[in-house]
């Protein structure tokens, strides 16, 4: 339910930017954020459309009221004809809506919305990393220009939002795009309740549904088929620990994208040598439903802002094992909820995928710990509310250079 309180002579309008609404962490995000701000504020949601591999996320909007304005014209690489159509038409709606503050999520929007904010004298610009490309995605020069885009993007920015602790020090430290100062911490926030009351009356139907056996054991990673998500190396993980363990495994991968090729053709071997262990299900919009059959969830990344997947699989209950990229550290208790591994350490990602195979007790402590972590962190309550606290602040900051 939205708050009144009428802190300002008018309503303080905010477009709202977001890349793509694909399934992932800055959808969820900008929905929360437009459908529960407050009276206070008005909100304009726009952002183009998925990539080809990825699935369509406006279910979400639709399910919570938000009705966005959809940018063909902003894609995900980049490109000279369509950036300029999409810069173009932002500036048409930041003219149109008279903006007070543009918040842009994610690379794409922050480069082009930022650049049209300025360019239209939006008094207050935010921008919020959900995740970088500042390794894992470019070779070298490409990743330098990037940078170099970013610090100059930050300069015209009047905050700069981080999804977490480790992600704000990597932003300011490592790769130097602006100064802590200018960092604010706001963890992501979903509706995670159904996630819990899916774990208790979903199970027994997803396990049937998917042929799943009591005595079995399923693991899943979940996201795009792209070559960040190293699933190259979740498959050799999972076939050490096919070839050792003494229970039945059923593994899912969940998702879709440019890597599904490659994946099937590995896939097809590891399944021919053990008794087809390995299933392909393309996107899965239900994903509280579906975690609520699974016992083990996986992502082993090389680069990532707050992986959704871990949030929502601790939400379900479901113990979680994850390379240590991101804010990954942020979103899990170590040997309390999941474990962590080195990036790139095969050996030992499968000595703890084994164990928790092999160790029914040791899933059920982690099981029971997942959910008391993410209810209150990462409810979309907490997002709102720091939000509007970090909202309320730069405009009081900004002074006369608002009527509000």
């Amino acid at each position: 339910m939205k708050t009144t309180t009428n802190k300002y002579k008018r309503k303080v309008k905010i477009l709202r930017i977001i890349n793509r609404f694909n399934v992932g962490g800055p959808t969820y995000n900008a929905t929360f954020l437009s459908a529960f701000i407050g009276d206070d504020f008005e909100t304009k949601l726009i952002g183009g459309l998925p990539d080809i591999g990825e699935s369509d996320s406006l279910y979400i909007l639709k399910k919570y009221g938000v009705e966005p304005v959809l940018i063909e014209e902003m894609v995900r690489q980049p490109n000279l004809k369509s950036d300029r159509a999409a810069y173009k038409r932002l500036k048409q709606i930041i003219e149109e809506f008279q903006p007070d503050i543009v918040h842009t999520h994610a690379a794409k929007a922050g480069a082009l919305g930022r650049k049209a904010a300025k360019a239209c004298n939006v008094p207050i610009i935010v921008h919020t990393f959900h995740g970088h490309v500042f390794h894992s995605y470019f070779g070298k020069v490409k990743t330098a220009i990037f940078k170099a885009i970013e610090r100059n993007l930050a300069k015209k920015s009047d905050a700069i939002v981080a999804i977490s602790e480790i992600q704000k020090r990597e932003l300011a430290n490592t790769h130097k795009i602006c100064p802590e100062s200018k960092i604010t911490v706001i963890p992501l926030g979903f509706d995670l309740y159904e996630f819990q009351e899916r774990a208790k009356t979903e199970r027994v139907r997803i396990r049937k549904e998917q042929s799943i056996a009591d005595g079995d054991v399923a693991i899943a990673i979940i996201g795009r088929l792209a070559p960040v998500k190293n699933h190259a190396f979740f498959l050799n993980v999972v076939e050490k620990v096919l070839s050792e363990t003494t229970k039945n495994v059923k593994i899912f991968i969940v998702g879709d994208g440019p890597e599904r090729g490659f994946i099937e053709e590995k896939v097809s071997k590891i399944n021919k040598k053990h008794n087809n262990s390995i299933k392909l299900t393309s996107w899965v919009t239900d994903v509280a439903s579906f975690n609520a059959g699974m016992d083990i969830i996986c992502l082993t990344s090389k680069n990532e802002g707050t992986p959704v997947s871990l949030i929502e699989a601790q939400a379900s209950g479901v113990p979680v094992i994850t390379t240590d990229v991101g804010g990954v550290r942020d979103i899990l208790v170590e040997g309390e909820t999941g474990f962590v591994i080195p990036v790139n350490n095969e050996q030992l990602f499968s000595e703890k995928l084994l164990d928790l195979v092999e160790n029914e007790n040791k899933r059920l402590k982690l099981s029971q710990n997942g959910w008391t972590f993410v209810e209150e962190k990462f409810h979309y309550k907490t997002l709102v509310k720091n939000m509007t606290k970090l909202y309320d602040e730069l405009i009081e900051r900004k002074g006369n250079e608002t009527d509000l």
